[in-house]
């Protein structure tokens, strides 16, 4: 593959919001060729025949069984550090009026 155009520079820039000088645009416009370039090679290499992989170490997942240590709070103890309550629950005040 041939080297990029300013125009790809530019387009690639504005997927990424971002506002490059003239200097910075040639700059990119070189080093993003080469990275093409690079992956047209890699995309050369005959992988045909190696089994697909997500990673190389051999690694698991260690999952444990979860244990509740303790029970908590009952409703009761819950509710005793506040007068506020209805119907087992806490009595707060409004967040949302019907205006908003």
């Amino acid at each position: 593959m041939g080297s990029l155009s300013r125009d790809d520079v530019l387009h690639v820039a504005k997927l990424a919001k971002l506002t490059l000088t003239p200097n910075e645009i040639t700059k990119f416009q070189e080093q993003l060729s080469k990275i093409v370039n690079y992956i047209s090679q890699l995309s050369e290499v005959d992988t045909s025949n190696l089994e697909p992989t997500s990673q190389t170490a051999g690694l698991e997942n260690v999952l444990r069984t979860d244990e509740v240590k303790s029970n908590g709070l009952s409703q009761e103890e819950s509710l005793s550090g506040t007068d506020k309550t209805y119907n087992g629950y806490f009595v707060v005040d409004a967040v949302l009026d019907k205006e908003s």
